[in-house]
């Protein structure tokens, strides 16, 4: 199990570029699988949960070589779908969380697609049944062995169909839509998600020749054709990292900027940080983040009443910030009640931070409020075990703001998420060594 070792209380400066996007990542990936020509992409970050899932692409028969940092070029025509059945692929699989995305292109290229159940985060339950319940609509047969957890779908030809998601899932739309551009006739997927890495998707098979119009709104009608062709495609940056990166200038008092943003794409997550009372100033395609010398106050909302930050379907705040914003919030001067509605575990590790001194009331499994020091005390340094990606990287935010030294745990789940994230930060004064 890694470690960082983290002196904190000292001031950053400088710029910091994004990864890509690591949820974009899982998604175009599995896609390479709808053609057997070649397909490049570019600024794939090089993190633990991509680099498994090209590891798997490569096991299941796909030519995979890289140009560059960041470049691969992949080319699935000759895929080995016996290897769906070996015992590697159920260990491997079960490995990653975004490996349940391998199932809807295979499915509607060769007709059948398994998959052991996924593992990922420990932040409560993700159910898979909006994926299946697409397939199933889709025309595809179901099967289920309980006792190896291994999940299949089988279906001579697809066809399109008319369906309404029970929950606007990000990856269960990106399943659903891989599927069905292969499928006979036409298909509407209404409730789907539109965050901006669904939108890449839909347009990178556009470029590969699929029919998808409604890009950008929740429903999503694709006119099914016969095959796709190769393309190139570039990924958005990760925008939990941008994220991430802002919230640690304002609790370490730091000057950064971060680069290349593609602030289009950013959605509500710039009036969410300034709602915190974070300045973030646009200039060009970058955010810079001034000192905060004199701390940042919350607002309330215009009737007096506390602030409330909830996470919701695209447009609103994706769920993966809500722990940013949690540590972020703990040197505020004001209140805020955090609201995480997806998962029933992603704020159980706030009993970290009460232990660093953050006055933090959690009020149920979705529910915490924040009392804000406004940094007339500062946090204490302190042991930590990262739980998940997210609360991973706010805890490491937290122990850099610290006084003192501070040892995280458990670092594997931070590196699932953030490429090499202990060497750029020392690019930009951070005190961290990885043990």
């Amino acid at each position: 199990m890694g470690t960082f070792k983290i002196e904190g209380g000292h001031q950053l400066s400088g710029e910091i570029t994004p990864q890509g996007a690591k949820n974009e990542a899982l998604q175009i990936l599995c896609a390479v699988l709808l053609t057997p020509e070649q397909v490049t992409i570019n600024n794939i970050p090089d993190i633990v949960d991509v680099n498994r899932l090209i590891s798997l692409l490569e096991d299941l028969g796909v030519k995979i070589q890289k140009k560059g940092k960041g470049s691969y070029t992949f080319k699935a025509d000759d895929v080995n779908m016996e290897y769906l059945q070996s015992d590697k692929f159920k260990e491997d699989g079960r490995s990653l969380r975004g490996s349940i995305m391998l199932v809807g292109p295979l499915l509607a290229r060769f007709g059948k697609g398994y998959i052991p159940k996924p593992g990922g985060d420990k932040i409560g339950r993700r159910r898979l049944d909006t994926h299946f319940e697409g397939f199933i609509n889709l025309g595809a047969k179901f099967r289920y062995n309980k006792e190896e957890h291994f999940y299949g779908v089988e279906a001579k030809k697809l066809k399109g169909t008319y369906m309404l998601l029970d929950e606007a899932s990000v990856t269960g739309t990106a399943n659903i839509l891989m599927a069905s551009v292969l499928a006979e006739g036409k298909t509407t997927i209404y409730n789907a998600a539109c965050e901006p890495y669904l939108q890449q998707l839909c347009k990178m098979l556009n470029r590969m020749g699929a029919k998808i119009s409604g890009i950008a709104s929740n429903m999503l009608l694709i006119e099914g054709v016969e095959e796709l062709r190769g393309t190139e495609h570039t990924m958005l940056p990760d925008m939990i990292e941008i994220g991430s990166w802002i919230g640690l200038a304002a609790m370490t008092k730091s000057e950064l900027t971060v680069k290349n943003v593609s602030w289009d794409d950013l959605g509500q997550i710039p009036t969410v940080f300034r709602k915190l009372g974070i300045t973030i100033e646009k200039r060009g395609d970058d955010i810079h983040i001034p000192r905060h010398k004199d701390g940042y106050e919350i607002q309330n909302f215009i009737d007096g009443s506390i602030l409330t930050i909830a996470d919701a379907p695209w447009p609103g705040l994706t769920p993966d910030l809500l722990s940013i914003i949690l540590v972020l919030a703990t040197q505020a001067k004001g209140e805020v009640l955090i609201h995480q509605k997806m998962f029933e575990s992603r704020l159980f590790f706030v009993d970290k931070l009460i232990d660093m001194g953050a006055k933090i009331i959690l009020c149920d499994p979705h529910r915490a409020t924040v009392i804000g020091h406004d940094f007339k005390s500062t946090l204490k340094a302190t042991t930590m075990v990262s739980p998940d990606i997210r609360a991973g990287v706010s805890l490491l935010i937290a122990a850099l703001s610290a006084k003192g030294t501070s040892t995280i745990h458990n670092i594997e789940q931070i590196d699932r998420g953030y490429e090499d994230i202990d060497t750029r930060l020392r690019a930009i004064g951070a005190r961290i060594t990885r043990v």
